[in-house]
């Protein structure tokens, strides 16, 4: 480990992680064990990290393990004097942002991850982190009243600063995307971490010694540890001989109960000795030695109070217990019935349910053993190489093969290659750009449009001289002007969708100075060649991109009942074919409903002062309040960028359109293990496996009736998943990097066969 007030440096190519958290590592809580964990899991992903501490050393027992590690380095601000008049005082939020713009400032850091709302918020205001910022939330909205104006501004400028939003769980980060836009494909997952231990088989403690029961922790009201300290005296009633065990040093006021501290302190007594009979207080102690003491035990305590019930996180000490092989006491929450299974035997909902849980426990031991092989089985999915994994992950896609490069002096071997990105409406090729940015061997501009024929055209200029590559993102009047006004050595790639092919902008493109014209599908690169008389050679295809990492997500219960539907406007896209589906289910078994989520036509002005247009829908919606078969059984969901966990309820994507170019929404369904069911519009088998592809509505149903069974609609999910690997974010984003300096031959994108093997694309 680095000395405390070294400078940090770089090792070989590490990215560098700058880790600050507004907790006190002195104190034993989850905050700190968090704060802990992190930087363990960072280095163990690869990262040199930085660990600025908030408040000087007055115990190192959560800091000394990680003097052991070779990748980290620990700054104490208050030892080091980083910033002119520091007091004892632990730093202040304002403080601390100063302080790591410091440390930043020695060597600019790759990411810089934080914890804690106040000082998150602080840090995006003073921008000095943007695009870098690794955000972990703590005191965020969890239920929408609590999500006020102010709120949503706050948490949408995080957002928009952050790099990453952290979340603690699959609830947390579908409530922060359903709540605030900007948080969309930036809220990753990062669960609790555990330390690597051995999980002992145990047995409940003879009837000739007492009932160990412990808990480790802060000790705050909603925590119920007051009420813990009567389990002793409780359990004596019912038989049962019992201690309580706690193990912490952070006993917290109550605003509403000026008292709650004298009262917990006096029934804890003095560490060592019992105030209240049975309660046995270790104070604070090192994580090691707080594990110790609770694998000592026999029962683990997480009750709390029902207001923590509808909490989106999860306690790590339930997970501590179980990888000490300890059954837990706890509330009965959705989570807990995911994590454990709703048949756990140990859940509580008042004290008495915690001491009549304690004394079954003693009592027979097969409760004991089911509960305790229960706690052990979920830990094990959230030890530290899992973490690493999961950051691994994480590092590839937000800092590249090029990071640490700089902070060891290594120079590029040659000039980078410079890209242009042109284009009015760049939000399909926004996650592109981004992988562009972070392989070491681009430079890379954008030339943003204003509109689709209005720009600056002396950026333009500046830019078309400066460009070895230019992509015009759409074949509009951006393609027209750079294939006029390109240098001749410059490579040009035209990106074409589905709108311009019958417009009038591919036949203004001197197509002689562009060398590849890119389409979403072969169906629409045959179309292309067909339409324009373009050279064949020069038209090839490679497919939209779906983000699997973002997608794939635990399903919803019921949801292999529920049809989705992804965008109804225009009419080509057959909202009344969806219901012709919907309605030939819901004949036989009227569990079935339909998801559709979309704006409404009368929001696009173009589409509703068109009279065919609003009587499609006209009819399409009075069906929908009139049909039996149809009446509640159809939801309409606003449009929006959290589709990810929209998806998380659909069993079923329906893509009843007319024609498409591509339809990315049953690719998305595939990535979230949906299964896709498709009608069959021209040019769908050349994107899709014909398994999911039908001729008529009927055979739609047919086919969703057919996936009945929960195991089959699991396998087809399944199979539909794997596929959906062959239009990976990282797959096509190494295409278009090969496209940067080669051509594509037609057909030689993603091949069809790769897609359905999950294979990965070439380059």
């Amino acid at each position: 480990m680095h000395a405390q007030g070294a400078t940090p440096t770089v090792s070989g190519t590490r990215p560098g992680a700058l880790v600050y958290a507004d907790v006190d590592m002195n104190l034993l809580d989850g905050s700190a064990i968090w704060l802990q964990s992190m930087t363990q899991a960072l280095a163990a992903a690869g990262c040199a990290v930085t660990l600025v501490l908030k408040a000087q050393v007055r115990t190192d027992r959560l800091i000394a393990p990680l003097r052991d590690v070779e990748a980290v380095t620990i700054r104490s601000p208050h030892a080091e004097q980083l910033l002119p008049g520091l007091t004892d005082a632990s730093l202040t939020v304002a403080q601390a942002v100063a302080v790591l713009a410091a440390v930043d400032a020695d060597r600019r850091h790759d990411l810089v991850v934080l914890r804690g709302r106040a000082l998150v918020s602080a840090a995006a205001r003073d921008g000095a982190f943007d695009g870098r910022l690794w955000s972990y939330l703590t005191d965020v909205p969890q239920a929408i009243p609590a999500v006020t104006p102010k709120a949503a501004e706050d948490l949408t400028a995080i957002a928009k600063a952050s790099r990453y939003l952290l979340c603690q769980t699959e609830e947390l980060r579908c409530f922060l995307e359903g709540s605030v836009a900007a948080a969309c494909g930036k809220s990753v997952l990062f669960p609790p971490v555990l330390p690597a231990l051995d999980s002992p088989e145990r047995t409940v403690a003879s009837p000739h010694t007492p009932l160990k029961l412990v808990y480790t922790g802060k000790f705050a009201p909603r925590w119920n540890t007051l009420e813990m300290t009567q389990l002793p005296s409780l359990l004596a009633s019912r038989g049962v001989p019992a201690e309580v065990h706690m193990v912490g040093d952070k006993v917290h006021d109550d605003p509403r109960d000026a008292g709650y501290k004298r009262r917990m302190r006096a029934a804890l007594g003095e560490v060592g000795t019992p105030a209240v009979p049975g309660v046995i207080w270790h104070g604070g102690q090192p994580r090691a030695e707080a594990m110790r003491l609770a694998a000592s035990c026999d029962i683990g305590l997480s009750w709390r109070h029902p207001d923590l019930d509808a909490s989106l996180e999860l306690s790590t000490k339930v997970l501590e217990f179980g990888q000490l092989g300890l059954p837990v006491i706890l509330n009965r929450t959705p989570m807990h019935e995911a994590l454990l299974g709703a048949d756990y035997p140990l859940f509580a909902a008042s004290l008495d349910d915690v001491a009549d849980a304690a004394a079954a426990c003693a009592a027979d031991p097969a409760v004991f053993t089911l509960a305790a092989a229960r706690t052990s089985a979920a830990a094990r999915e959230f030890t530290l190489d899992k973490a690493a994994d999961r950051l691994r992950g994480y590092l590839a896609r937000a800092v590249g093969p090029g990071a640490g490069a700089a902070a060891v002096g290594e120079a590029p071997a040659s000039p980078p290659l410079r890209v242009v990105i042109a284009g009015h409406d760049l939000k399909f090729f926004t996650p592109l750009i981004a992988y562009f940015k972070l392989q070491p061997g681009l430079e890379v501009r954008v030339d943003q449009w204003a509109s689709l024929g209005e720009h600056d055209e002396a950026v333009s200029k500046e830019l078309a001289e400066w460009a070895d590559v230019v992509i015009c993102e759409w074949c509009g009047p951006n393609a027209v002007w750079y294939s006029r006004h390109k240098r001749r050595d410059t490579r040009l790639i035209v990106h074409l969708h589905r709108f311009e092919l019958y417009s009038h902008y591919p036949g203004q493109v001197k197509i002689g100075n562009v060398d590849q014209v890119i389409c979403v599908s072969e169906h629409y690169a045959q179309l292309t060649r067909e339409h324009t008389g373009w050279p064949a050679a020069k038209v090839a295809s490679v497919p939209n991109f779906v983000d699997v990492s973002q997608l794939d997500r635990p399903k919803l219960d019921g949801a292999a009942l529920h049809l989705g539907l992804v965008g109804i406007v225009p009419s080509r896209k057959r909202l009344d074919l969806a219901l012709d589906v919907l309605e030939d289910l819901r004949r036989d078994d009227d569990r079935y409903l339909l998801y559709v989520k979309s704006r409404m036509p009368w929001e696009h002005w173009w589409v509703w002062q068109l009279p065919a247009e609003r009587e499609h829908y006209s009819a399409a919606l009075r069906r929908v309040q009139r049909s039996p078969l149809l009446r509640d059984a159809v939801v309409f969901d606003d449009a929006g960028p959290d589709v990810a966990a929209w998806l998380r309820r659909v069993g079923f994507v329906l893509s009843t359109s007319d024609d498409e170019s591509f339809h990315v929404a049953p690719a998305e369904g595939m990535a979230s293990g949906a299964v896709p069911v498709i009608r069959h519009w021209p040019g769908a088998e050349t994107i899709y496996d014909p398994r999911w592809i039908h001729e008529t509505p009927a055979e739609m149903a047919a086919f969703i009736a057919s996936l009945a069974s929960p195991d089959d609609w699991r396998a087809a999910g399944r199979e539909a998943h794997e596929q959906a690997r062959g239009f990976e974010l990282g797959s096509v984003c190494r295409s278009w990097h090969r496209l940067l300096t080669t051509d594509l031959a037609p057909g030689a994108g993603p091949a069809y066969e790769d897609r359905l093997s999950g294979a990965q694309v070439p380059g």
